[in-house]
């Protein structure tokens, strides 16, 4: 018996597939609605303030809630056709042959994918933060996808 296993090929996910940080986007909204909820409720139990105070705490906790949303929006989505990267402000469609490399080096924050055009583009949506297992999963699954149907799927 050898010592070492070879790595199984990552299975191909069935198509349409959503990847997304899941417990970030968890821990995200749900911090931001209790400090929503916190900052409305100290806004409405401070007897001296006027009423334009009091709407500027509640547009404060809006403001706060906001940025925290547009943080976990990061999503990316597969199809057919080919991959969908929704960062934080962007959105960018991407053939499958445009995508030549899916990286997810040791420290990155995010996955990379590697493009025909010679450039990088960050994928948010697949980050090893809180759920490493799981961002490692994902960019497999992703890999296996774009080596199933990229460029080199049609070489051969």
């Amino acid at each position: 018996m050898p010592a070492t296993m070879p790595a199984a090929a990552p299975q191909v996910p069935a198509l349409p597939v959503t990847f997304r940080p899941t417990r970030t986007r968890i821990v995200l909204l749900t911090v931001g609605a209790a400090m929503f909820a916190v900052i409305t409720g100290v806004a409405l139990l401070l007897e001296k303030l006027s009423a334009g105070e009091r709407s500027s705490f509640v547009f404060t906790a809006l403001v706060f809630f906001g940025v925290l949303a547009l943080l976990s929006r990061p999503k990316v989505v597969a199809d057919e056709h080919g991959v969908t990267v929704v960062n934080l402000t962007r959105m960018r469609r991407l053939e499958w042959a445009e995508i030549l490399r899916v990286n997810l080096r040791p420290g990155d924050p995010w996955v990379f994918l590697d493009l025909s055009d010679g450039t990088s583009l960050p994928v948010l949506g697949i980050q090893p933060g809180i759920a490493k297992a799981q961002a490692i999963s994902d960019a497999r699954a992703l890999r296996a996808l774009v080596e199933s149907r990229g460029i080199r799927a049609d070489e051969d």
